[in-house]
């Protein structure tokens, strides 16, 4: 299926499927309130139906936007966005801590019929304006199949410590809050994915978010029923390969997610454990996100996945 990509230049990037849907919006400008940590979002996500499956500024999370690439807990900063967990005292809004995400400009900028590929240079600011790490980003929207009713989006990050300290990177978990290890990059689904089914290659379907919180693994599936009509939609997010393999990725990932009370998933980087990056040192990770109309299962799920070289 042929893409058509636009570029409203100091704004946003879109990909156009053939069909005329817009599948993919990825802003890039600075958000206007500071205290939901400026950075750039991919909102909206839809299906090659049309569906919806990214929610904007919900009431309760008014930082939660689309597709982002977030750090909960950084050196005593949060470039998540809100309120800041702190032990013993729970949830307060101190927007001395909160930083933000410098969009540098594009170094890389691809496109094809068949697909986008684009370079990114970010700088990462905590809240008083010191530069903390350089970030290279790289995403790709590839694999627009209108036969399997999907489409694909990769997303990297390679991160750089630029001060003379370590980055120490944590989580809500990690400052003493039991099972809320979210940080790095996350989605936050709309409304109508409330209570949808979460499964992984070791669950069936429908067993729930609160079964698989925490663990580990190479994809979560993460499925719903629209309201206002007789649809589903399913959304896969899996890990490159090395991103488990413990001689090569600098932290383990576990997964955090939930349906209820509000949808949401985070390939978290540092949910049980912190971890330091060395001044002048990187990491990187390698994601993937397939979006499909329909309710897929397991089985589903896996041989697209196979069909998906890396």
């Amino acid at each position: 299926m042929t893409i058509r990509v636009s570029h409203v230049h100091g704004e946003h990037l879109a990909v156009q499927a053939a069909n005329g849907t817009e599948i993919l919006r990825y802003v890039y400008r600075p958000d206007p309130d500071a205290f939901e940590a400026r950075k750039p979002y991919v909102h909206p996500v839809r299906t090659l139906a049309g569906h919806t499956v990214t929610g904007y500024r919900p009431n309760d999370h008014r930082w939660h936007k689309g597709l982002q690439m977030t750090a909960s807990h950084l050196s005593g900063q949060n470039f998540w966005g809100g309120n800041c967990y702190v032990h013993g005292e729970g949830y307060l809004r101190l927007p001395d801590r909160v930083g933000s995400m410098r969009h540098d400009g594009f170094t890389g900028l691809g496109v094809t019929d068949e697909r986008l590929d684009v370079t990114q240079e970010l700088t990462w600011i905590e809240n008083g304006g010191q530069e903390w790490a350089r970030e290279v980003r790289g995403l790709a929207v590839h694999t627009v199949d209108e036969e399997a009713g999907a489409w694909t989006l990769d997303w990297s990050i390679r991160l750089t410590n630029t001060r003379d300290e370590p980055l120490l990177f944590g989580s809500p978990t990690t400052a003493g809050r039991e099972m809320a290890g979210y940080t790095g990059l996350q989605w936050r689904g709309p409304r109508d994915f409330t209570g949808g089914g979460v499964f992984t290659p070791d669950s069936e379907p429908g067993v729930g978010a609160e079964k698989v919180m925490g663990s580990q693994g190479p994809w979560l599936a993460f499925s719903t029923e629209h309201d206002g009509s007789d649809a589903h939609s399913t959304l896969v997010f899996a890990h490159a390969p090395e991103n488990l393999d413990e001689s090569s990725a600098i932290h383990a990932s576990h997964w955090f997610v939930r349906s209820e009370p509000i949808p949401t998933v985070a390939f978290s980087w540092a949910f049980f454990e912190e971890f330091a990056l060395p001044p002048g040192e990187s990491f990187g990770y390698r994601y993937r996100v397939v979006v499909a109309d329909g309710a897929w299962d397991r089985d589903r799920v896996s041989r697209h996945l196979e069909g998906l070289p890396w």
